[in-house]
Formats: structure tokens, C-alpha cells, sequence
């Protein structure tokens, strides 16, 4: 009896380790096919949507900025409602191209994330400006 339920176990252990090695790296199937490669993503998302995606991600412009808030920079509704008044450039300001308009107290603190901004691409800074405006 014994010698059965060793028997079970191990063959329990061995197709539960079979099941696991066929699936370790192997890509699931995406529950929506619209976003199943991060490049359709992109075709299908909205420049604002993807801008969020930016501020809240590679941008890292969420850790001092809030939408309706003064965080450590002012918010993003502010910061839409100046450059819409002035008429400024976001994306020049961005590229450390531009004076900053809004709070240029905090100027020296954006600027450490100037490196980030910079290496985004045209379509990534305009992406992040339909965002902000959006707000």
C-alpha cells in the first residue's frame, strides 16, 4: 500500500513538473487582441492614452506632478492652462529648449529629469503633450 501512494505522489510530482516546463516561456495568448503586441497597442490607443501612459511611466513625470494638484511641480491642469494663456511651447520646454513658464521656482528640480525628456522621441514628447492637454 505504501509502495502505491509513493507511486501516486511520484507521478503526481512528475506531470505537475511536465505541465510547468511547457509552459515556462511560453507566451499566453492575449485575452484582447488589440493589445496583444505593444505595437498594435500603439495603433489602436489614443495620442492622450498614450501619453498617460508615458507621464505615469517611462516619463516618471507622476513622481512630482498630479493631474488637479501642486505635488512638488504644479499640477498638469495647471501647467495645460499656463502654456494654453501664453502660448508656450510644452515640447521645446521638455527638450530644455524653452524658459519654463509655470513655477520657474522648481526649475532646477525639473531639470534633473531633462535627461529623461530629452530621450524621448518627437512622437513621444507630442503623445505626452496631448495628455497634459487633454487635462
Amino acid at each position: 500500500m505504501i509502495k502505491i501512494i509513493i507511486f501516486g505522489l511520484l507521478f503526481l510530482a512528475m506531470s505537475c513538473k511536465k505541465q510547468e516546463e511547457e509552459s515556462f516561456g511560453k507566451q499566453e495568448p492575449a485575452a484582447n487582441t488589440e493589445a496583444s503586441s505593444e505595437g498594435m497597442a500603439a495603433e489602436t490607443q489614443t495620442p492622450e492614452q498614450l501619453g498617460e501612459m508615458i507621464f505615469n511611466g517611462k516619463g516618471n513625470c507622476v513622481s512630482c506632478h498630479k493631474v488637479d494638484a501642486k505635488l512638488i511641480g504644479p499640477s498638469v491642469q495647471e501647467i495645460a492652462a499656463v502654456y494654453k494663456e501664453k502660448g508656450g511651447d510644452i515640447i521645446s520646454f521638455l527638450k530644455d529648449d524653452a524658459e519654463p513658464i509655470v513655477d520657474p521656482s522648481q526649475y532646477e528640480i525639473m531639470k534633473a529629469n531633462f535627461a529623461i525628456t530629452k530621450a524621448m522621441t518627437d512622437d513621444e514628447l507630442k503623445n505626452l503633450e496631448a495628455y497634459i492637454y487633454s487635462k
